[in-house]
């Protein structure tokens, strides 16, 4: 069988700074140069790798967060790295097969539709460790990893979108609000059903009706552009909510806030966008204008910290689960839409997120139960 090229390969000899644990952490390490304490212990040949998801390292969302975990624990090593992109899920296979051969001792794959190819490669390369991120690569469904080379990070995501549901809700005044997704994987859809969970809650305590439209919590299906792209089809699935006179959007994946961004533009309407992933009011400043908040789960700091780990000889394969208990997901700050929202919404969030973390506010998603 032909091995493809990897479509890029991006690395570098770097520095960075303290290690910070993934639970509890609101942000990544701050670059800073490798000191002779941090470097001393590092394992001889240590090369940690990753591999993209379709949207590559510049997606400003999922996988950038992941490149740039991956760049700040190498700083903080004082070791190379590589990183190859994938432009589709034919290249997942071979790109991580391309690094195996260049060396690498550990290999992050970033996203859900990676886990196939990640798990077949850790079983076939006992040797190597891997660390995937959002699959719990446990086919027997007993919570442990199906190879014990492999470390899944997850991130319930849930209980961060049920507050931005819950906001978006507060700050609508046409009573409806969309939602649209890449693909109908779990790690997309959390998204979408936490959210309309939390438009629901919004519904039930202030006797409101606000509508979810492009999510359908019992059919468990929506509104979907069959790929991470911002391409026509994802304009074309926010211009199909915006005609529907919805006044917040939520797209879920990687670079599809783009299309909807000019989707919003060209409405003429006030729309609020919600971004995911990162805050992308920071990473994103063209269309900081547009962004209600965002909801964030913190890949960087999940992939720092496994990497910094395995760097020092001490790769821990259990699995880590993100909550808004250890602020590994949370809801980024309303920036520049503070004016807009109701002064009682940030303390009633705060009220909500205490009651999700003890469980008197219930959240369901494939990672609650």
């Amino acid at each position: 069988m032909t091995i493809s090229t990897p479509k890029r390969v991006l690395g570098g000899l770097v520095a960075a700074s303290m290690f910070i644990a993934l639970a509890g952490c609101a942000s990544a390490p701050e670059a800073t140069e490798p000191t002779e304490e941090a470097t001393s212990n590092v394992v001889e040949g240590f090369k940690p790798c990753m591999v993209s998801d379709a949207g590559g390292f510049d997606d400003k969302s999922f996988n950038q967060l992941g490149y740039e975990g991956l760049e700040s624990a190498a700083k903080e090593l004082g070791v190379e790295f590589l990183a190859v992109e994938s432009s589709s899920e034919t290249d997942f296979a071979p790109n991580i097969t391309s690094l195996i051969d260049q060396n690498c001792t550990l290999i992050v794959t970033v996203g859900f539709a990676l886990a196939s190819a990640a798990l077949e490669a850790a079983t076939a390369n006992p040797d190597i460790d891997f660390v995937s991120i959002d699959d719990p690569i446990d086919n027997d469904f007993d919570g442990t990893p199906d190879a014990p080379n492999i470390k899944p990070i997850l991130f319930d995501t849930a209980q961060a979108a049920f507050l931005a549901g819950y906001a978006s809700a507060s700050y609508s005044t046409a009573k409806k609000v969309g939602t649209f997704g890449g693909m109908n994987f779990p790690t997309v859809s959390i998204f979408m059903d936490g959210f309309a969970q939390g438009v629901d809650y919004w519904n039930s305590e202030k006797g409101d009706t606000v509508a979810v439209l492009g999510w359908d919590r019992a059919a468990k299906d929506g509104v979907f552009t069959g790929g991470f792209d911002a391409n026509q089809d994802a304009i074309n699935a926010a211009q199909g909510l915006v005609d529907q006179g919805v006044d917040v959007l939520l797209p879920v994946g990687g670079p599809i806030y783009q299309s909807a961004a000019s989707v919003i533009r060209s409405s003429g309407r006030e729309i609020a966008l919600i971004g995911v992933d990162a805050d992308v009011y920071e990473t994103d400043p063209s269309v900081a204008e547009l962004l209600l908040t965002s909801i964030r789960k913190l890949i960087d700091v999940g992939v720092s910290d496994a990497v910094l780990k395995a760097g020092v000889g001490e790769f821990d394969p259990t699995p880590f689960l993100g909550t808004l208990e250890n602020e590994a997901v949370g809801l980024a700050p309303f920036h520049d839409f503070e004016s807009k929202v109701s002064a009682d919404l940030q303390g009633e969030l705060d009220t909500i997120t205490a009651g999700i973390i003890d469980g008197s506010i219930p959240v369901e998603s494939y990672l609650s139960g």
